[in-house]
Formats: structure tokens, C-alpha cells, sequence
């Protein structure tokens, strides 16, 4: 069977940066989709995208469907043939194939023998599927927003111009969205704009290269990378590449040519992280750091064109950014002119939620969620709750109101600049740490800044939840799940051995009103502590390990990460799963005995050897993890219980724990009680075997 090329190239105006790679990899995912349901055998498969073109090479694709054996059942034979003549239904199959009853065959089947039709069915070539295949491809792109344009009532995101789709050197004869399919590509909209017939599909990335069109996304990114990291070295400077950044200024040239401009060194008055927000927001603009880390008054603009008068092109984007920068020192000024303080009255004015009141409302609450966590952790009690007051005031700062994402970060800088208390600007910046699961947590001296980051998440928690919005699998619009997970990982890696229960009952006791407050701190903390699943899964951990600790009723996070650590490196020991089989079967008995277990063990009612020993066990272990539990020290408690399997298998080999004697049942069975109460102190164990 032959192979060629597939080329398919969809032409366009600019496409939303952000939204390129997606739609180019959905391209590529539905045309082998289609192919793979249609049998067609193909190579690899590479989505080529710039502003202007959605593209998908697939090499070595068949030129046909398989050839397949097709095979039909008919009638039973005995309902075939009367008397050793076909009936009408025998005959009527026969038509319905194509052949006469002579040409038929027996099925033979665990029901009984039928009628039956093969026959080779010739594949169908890949050109004839190509059309449906590429519609359909087409038609299910992740498309943002669709538009009209012209009079035609075709949509899609941007209006599109030209469509190729080359097998090998063949048009695949198909119209996809108003289009004819063609040969016909064009290059760079202002270095090559004339039309490119191409001769065959492999000569794509090439053609476009010579008509100044960097068509294969990834290379055109470390194109963008490579000349920034250049144009620094230049400046003796040190180039921060935001890859986020580096994707979206890729989404907006095809062929990128990288230069270098400046601004006045006034500027650098400003807070550094504003003058970025502008040049990255507005600009979309690389910026350069000195040998101390500190912002130079630089920046590298990636051109879509290589001008022969570079100069003039960096002149221009000088003079754009220019009132940006001045934008920034002007709302840095005058946000400067009052006290950070005197915007806590502004703050009763922006709601937080209908239901929850305003930010002013909020910041009340979690001054004394805040004012108690600190005292819990050796903080200044009184900071904190001035840093609550304060935390939400950059909010309505004109310059956070211009950037958003600065949000904290200007509240630092304004609360350093009228004199707060140290710790008390660092925990403004830093109370919406961490931002992501693997995000740094917030890190201060005085632990003001953890404070203030947990006061505010259980605020929202429990006022939420409260009025009942709780998240659902799709829908989260107040964060509660980042905010769950923020709130374990500043409490685990802060090593703060606080009680989850009780803040979630000071954090709901805040609140004036909940509709949903008679089982809000149960709902709520299971719901947090059902995230250490995920959290887990990061460490390594299994779901298992997770399952046995989330059976016992433990509320201090840290203490739970340290159980799963425990659970999980005992889960890897030769002992576990004899072990968890036993506490297993241990659960299982005590839960039908319930009422015949005895309150604790009677040594002189011991009869065989195997419940002596296993006592003896019971009790020198008891004796020697009990100070391990009370210190936490669950990983070594764990090892040393693992010794009891030999114990615990000699028992349940020689002992019956049903006994007729009410007295030696009761007392086997208490025996079997304190063993599982020695595991239960950490996690049941019981669960690894699921």
C-alpha cells in the first residue's frame, strides 16, 4: 500500500495569541482521530501554527483503507432450507449479498449453524475520507469565539482566506468552511506577500521559511529565546523569560527579529514589579535585570518584521511605552499621597459577596481569626490584626486597580512607605502565598505572614460553604479548592501543629448569618481534608496510604502529612500486607462481636501459647510506641509493630477465637482489640489492602 504526505494548511486573519497552540493541537488530534476511525495507517503526526495558519504534516499516510474481510449471518439453516430447497429466506439473503444460495456458506456457532456471506471488501481511499474526516476535524476546534464576515454564514474565530490540503502532490478535491481546497499558501503579510503554489507536501516548512515564515511553532519560540538571551548578553545584562510570556509574543509574529530599547531611568522610582506589569501587560515586552538583580531601564521588543531601518522600529515602541511608564508613576504617586489606613472606610464599599457583605466585613473577620492564629504561633497578636485591617486596601488603589495581578504586592509597598511595622507589609505581600499547589508558602520571621494567609482562606471557606456554594466538578468561582489546598500546605510546610477544626469553628464563629451553619465546620473540614488525596498523590503517596490515615479522626494537618509519610513507607515493608490482612480480619470479627468483647485482657484466662505470646507482644510494644505516638514519631511506631507479624500469624494459625467459653471468647477478643488499637493510633492499616 503507498504512502505519501498529508499536508493540510488552514489559512486566516491574526488568531488570538493565547488560543494558537490550542487550536493547532485539537487540528491534529481530530484528523488522527478521524483517520484512526477510519483504519488509515499513518506516521507521525506535527501541528504546525503561526498567527495566520492553523497546519497539520502527517507522514506516511496510506493511500487507502485495508482491504477487510467482511462476513454477514443469515438465516438458520433450518429455517434456510425445506425439504433440501432454499426457502425465501435463504434466497432473499442471497440477493441481499449479491450472490446465489450456491455461494453461500455454514456459520457454525454455539446456537446453532446459520447462513452466512465473506466476501473481501476493498478499502476506500484516503482522498474520498479525507473530506469528512477534515470537516468534522474542523468543526470540533476549541474555537474561543466565533465571527461572520463578508455575506457568507460561515463562522469560525478569524475570517479564513486559503486552504490547502496536499496528499503528496495531489489536492484532496473537498470546500471546508466556504473554501475550495487549493495548493496555493502565502508567506510573510508584508516580506513575501505573493501566493506560494506548492508542489508537493514535503516541501511546506522549507517554502514558508523562504518566504519569511517560521511555520513550526516550537522553533520559533527558542528562535525568540535564543535572540532575547542575545540582545542581553549585548547589554551585560540578565534577561527574564516569562514562558507564559514567551508563548503569547510567539502567537504574534512569524518571523521574530528581536531589538532592544530604553526608557528614562526616572521610571526606576516606580516599584520595579509595576513598571513589569505594563511593559509584559501592555507591551508584551521582555525586561532586563542587572548583576544585582535589579530592573535596568531596558526592554526587548519582538518585531514581526527585519526592517532595514531598526532604529526607527525601537524608536516607536520608546515612544509607546513612554506614557505607559508614566501611567505607573502616576498612580504610584498619587496612591502615595494617603496613608494606606485611610482606605479601610473605601473597603466597606466593595462587596466581597452579597450574602457575606463587604471587604470591610471581611478584614473584620479575619483580624480575629488572624489575632488568634498569631498568638497560637508567637506572633504579635496586635500585628496581625492590623495587617488584617490593611490587607484588602490596595484593592482600591488606582495602581492595583490598573493591574490587578499587583495586588499585595503595592499594599507592601505602600504600608513600608507610611512606616507600618515590618512584619505587617511583608504579610500583605505575602498573604495570597501560596498562589498554586507547588507555589512557595508565605515566609516570615515573625509567622505574621502565615497568619494572615490562613485567616483569609478560612474566611472564605466557611463563609462559602456557608451559604451553601459549595464547588462542584466544574464550577469553583471563589477558588475554595486552591484555597483548601493553600491552607494545608502553609499549615504542613510551615510545620504549624494548629488544629483545623478549631480555627474553621473561630473562623465560622465570624460570621453573622449562615444559612448552612448547624453542620458547616464537619462539612467543611472534610472537604479539606479529602484534599490531601491530591496533595498525596504529589508526595508520592498512595491512595491507599491516604485512605487508612482519612479513617481516623485526626484534624491537624500536619500531623495527618506526617501519618501518610508513616503509612506509606510502611506500606513498602514485607510485613504490611500480612499485617494489613490481619487488622483486615481483626476488624471484620470485633465488628460482628461487638457486644462480647472484653474491656481489656485477662493474662490468667490465656491458655494457648500462641494468644500468651501474642500479649507478651501486644504489651512490650504497647510499652514502646506509646511515647513515639505522643511524640509524632509515627514512621518509627510503625516499624516496630511490623515485628508483631510473626505473632499475629501464629495466633490466627493456632488459636480459635470463637471459643465455646463465653469468658475465653471475650478475652481473645480483647486481646484482638488491643492489637488493632495499637495500629489504630496512626492510621488503620486495614485499608492498604484495597
Amino acid at each position: 500500500m503507498a504512502a505519501n504526505t498529508l499536508l493540510v494548511e488552514l489559512g486566516v486573519e491574526e488568531l488570538p495569541p493565547n488560543a494558537i497552540d490550542a487550536l493547532s493541537d485539537a487540528l491534529a488530534d481530530g484528523l488522527r482521530r478521524g483517520l484512526a476511525d477510519a483504519e488509515v495507517a499513518h506516521g507521525e503526526v506535527r501541528a504546525y501554527a503561526t498567527p495566520r495558519r492553523l497546519a497539520v504534516c502527517i507522514e506516511a499516510l496510506a493511500d487507502s483503507q485495508p482491504d477487510r474481510e467482511v462476513e454477514k449471518r443469515g438465516p438458520a439453516l433450518a429455517a434456510a432450507f425445506k425439504d433440501g430447497q432454499p426457502t425465501k429466506a435463504a434466497e432473499g439473503f442471497a440477493r441481499s449479498c449479491g450472490v446465489t444460495v450456491d455461494d453461500l456458506i455454514h456459520l457454525e456457532t454455539d446456537k446453532g449453524t446459520w447462513l452466512g456471506y465473506r466476501e473481501q471488501q476493498q478499502g476506500e481511499s484516503t482522498a474520498a475520507l479525507l473530506p469528512a474526516i477534515l470537516q468534522k476535524a474542523i468543526a470540533a476546534l476549541p474555537v474561543p469565539k466565533n465571527m461572520r464576515w463578508g455575506a457568507s454564514r460561515v463562522e469560525f474565530s478569524r475570517p479564513v482566506h486559503w486552504l490547502v490540503v496536499l496528499f503528496g502532490s495531489e489536492v484532496v478535491k473537498a470546500e471546508v468552511l466556504g473554501l475550495a481546497v487549493g495548493r496555493t499558501t502565502y508567506g510573510h503579510r508584508f516580506h513575501a506577500p505573493a501566493a506560494i503554489e506548492l508542489a508537493h507536501a514535503d516541501d511546506y516548512l522549507e517554502a514558508l521559511e523562504q518566504a519569511w515564515v517560521l511555520a513550526d511553532r516550537d522553533r520559533r519560540r527558542e528562535r525568540i529565546r535564543e535572540q532575547v538571551l542575545a540582545e542581553a548578553e549585548v547589554q551585560e545584562a540578565t534577561a527574564v523569560i516569562d514562558e507564559d510570556l514567551l508563548v503569547e509574543v510567539s502567537g504574534l509574529v512569524e518571523w521574530p527579529v528581536a531589538l532592544t530599547g530604553s526608557f528614562d531611568e526616572r521610571f526606576l522610582e516606580v516599584p520595579a514589579e509595576s513598571l513589569i506589569s505594563s511593559m509584559k501587560a501592555n507591551q508584551k515586552y521582555f525586561h532586563l535585570l542587572d548583576e544585582a538583580g535589579k530592573l535596568k531601564p531596558l526592554f526587548i521588543t519582538i518585531s514581526n518584521i527585519e526592517s532595514s531601518d531598526p532604529q526607527q522600529v525601537i524608536e516607536g515602541n520608546e515612544k509607546v511605552i513612554r506614557p505607559r511608564l508614566a501611567d505607573a508613576a502616576f498612580f504610584y504617586d498619587t496612591d502615595r499621597k494617603r496613608p494606606l489606613a485611610s482606605r479601610i472606610d473605601e473597603l466597606a464599599g466593595v462587596v466581597f459577596q452579597q450574602q457575606l457583605g463587604t471587604l470591610a466585613d471581611k478584614a473584620h473577620r479575619s483580624a480575629a481569626v488572624a489575632a488568634f492564629i498569631a498568638g497560637q504561633i508567637g506572633g504579635d497578636v496586635g500585628h496581625a490584626r492590623r495587617a488584617a485591617e490593611l490587607a484588602k486596601c490596595d484593592l482600591v488603589t488606582e495602581m492595583v486597580l490598573e493591574f490587578p495581578e499587583l495586588q499585595g504586592i503595592m499594599g507592601r509597598y505602600y504600608a513600608e512607605h507610611d512606616g507600618e511595622a515590618a512584619d505587617v507589609a511583608q504579610a500583605l505581600e505575602e498573604q495570597y502565598l501560596p498562589r498554586f499547589a507547588a507555589d512557595a508558602i508565605p515566609h516570615s520571621r515573625t509567622g505574621l505572614a502565615l497568619a494572615l494567609a490562613l485567616a483569609d482562606r478560612l474566611d472564605t471557606l466557611t463563609g462559602i460553604f456557608g451559604i451553601g456554594q459549595r464547588p462542584t466538578g466544574t464550577k469553583d468561582p471563589f477558588a475554595l479548592r486552591r484555597a483548601a489546598i493553600g491552607v494545608l500546605n502553609i499549615l504542613v510546610k510551615g510545620e504549624l501543629n494548629l488544629d483545623l477544626r478549631e480555627l474553621l469553628e473561630l473562623a465560622a464563629a465570624q460570621h453573622q448569618e449562615l444559612p448552612y451553619a448547624e453542620k458547616l465546620v464537619d462539612e467543611v473540614l472534610g472537604y479539606m481534608l479529602d484534599r490531601f488525596r491530591a496533595w498525596g498523590q504529589d508526595e508520592g503517596i498512595s491512595a491507599e496510604a491516604y485512605l487508612a490515615v482519612r479513617a481516623r479522626p485526626v484534624t491537624r494537618p500536619l500531623d495527618f502529612a506526617r501519618r501518610l509519610r508513616a503509612v506509606q513507607a510502611f506500606a513498602g515493608r514485607e510485613e504490611a500486607a500480612a499485617l494489613a490482612a490481619a487488622n483486615k480480619r481483626v476488624s471484620n470479627i470485633l465488628a460482628k462481636q461487638a457486644d462480647e468483647v472484653g474491656s481489656q485482657v485477662d493474662a490468667g484466662v490465656l491458655q494457648e501459647a500462641a494468644e500468651l505470646a501474642l500479649h507478651e507482644a501486644v504489651s512490650a510494644q504497647r510499652e514502646r510506641v506509646m511515647p513515639l505516638f505522643a511524640e509524632g514519631r509515627y514512621a518509627e511506631a510503625l516499624d516496630a509493630l511490623a515485628g508483631l507479624r510473626e505473632p499475629v500469624d501464629a495466633f490466627f494459625d493456632q488459636v480459635m477465637v470463637m471459643a465455646d467459653d463465653p469468658a475465653i471468647r471475650a478475652n481473645r477478643l480483647a486481646l484482638l482489640a488491643s492489637l488493632r488499637a495499637l495500629f489504630l493510633e496512626v492510621a488503620d492499616i486495614a485499608q492498604l489492602q484495597q
